[in-house]
């Protein structure tokens, strides 16, 4: 079996099954059975409470899950994991090669030869709440193609009739010193902007449904790091019928270390469709 193996340092989730297992096991869902979410992509420490409360959410019975990644430009190509399965601290997930198959001619994809974190941060939660699934790793570039992408992902889980569901992953907006942001200085006033100002109406345009809407934001407040994923999954939800995204729940980096006026932070945001 060709098998990708795990590359983020040790740092960015658990590499230990039962420290896994000890994080994961007390999350249950907030919402029914939902048919696709959005989650953050950071490291557990700072994000991985909101992530886990998205995934958990996600219909148990799905067959495979895509789990849709960015951190792609607009006019790249949509990047597929080619290996057999991915693996994970808690096992391996076998790579779903019939979808694959299908969409990487329909989307004219490329091979994901890159370290890169919006896909498999997610990877161990996946494996946690769905054992037996199998996996679609693809990440979609930041245009409004990645929306009709995700309604050719639904059209290629119809046609195989494969029982899927699909996992958005990006981060909202990037402040301060660390990122080259800092429209509104430091200290208090920025972190309120940020989360009553900018990554609000990023979540307004996620949950009105419109495309266009989430593209812009993202481009113009730099709200939103893998607009690809999130048009993705809208475009899958928009062909699916599962109506419009919904917030679960919104956080920043800032809130994993309390007491400390943090310089540089990040958005947080869990949604389901």
């Amino acid at each position: 079996m060709n098998l990708r193996e795990y590359s983020l340092p040790v740092g960015w989730y658990p590499q230990d099954s039962a420290e896994i297992s000890r994080f994961l096991r007390d999350f249950t869902p907030l919402t029914g059975n939902a048919g696709a979410a959005i989650a953050p992509h950071a490291g557990w420490f700072f994000s991985g409470r909101i992530a886990a409360r998205a995934v958990a959410s996600l219909d148990p019975a799905a067959e495979t899950v895509a789990v849709l990644g960015g951190h792609l430009p607009a006019g790249a190509p949509p990047l597929f994991a080619t290996e057999d399965a991915v693996q994970t601290p808690l096992g391996p997930m076998v790579i779903d090669a019939a979808l694959r198959s299908l969409l990487f001619t329909a989307l004219e994809g490329k091979e994901d030869r890159y370290r890169d974190n919006t896909v498999e941060v997610l990877l161990p939660m996946l494996r946690f709440f769905f054992p037996q699934a199998k996996l679609l790793w693809l990440r979609l570039p930041a245009e409004l193609s990645s929306f009709e992408a995700g309604k050719k992902i639904a059209a290629a889980a119809q046609k195989l009739n494969r029982k899927l569901t699909v996992l958005a992953s990006t981060d909202l907006t990037h402040y301060g010193s660390n990122y080259g942001f800092t429209p509104h200085g430091s200290g208090a006033e920025s972190l309120t902007w940020v989360k009553e100002v900018n990554d609000k109406n990023f979540i307004r345009a996620v949950e009105s449904g419109k495309s266009g809407a989430v593209l812009e934001r993202a481009e113009q407040d730099q709200s939103c790091c893998s607009a690809g994923a999130v048009l993705g999954a809208m475009g899958f939800a928009k062909e699916r019928g599962l109506g419009n995204a919904r917030l679960l729940e919104y956080g920043v980096s800032a809130d994993a270390l309390p007491g400390e006026e943090a310089e540089s932070f990040v958005g947080y945001g869990a949604f389901v469709f």
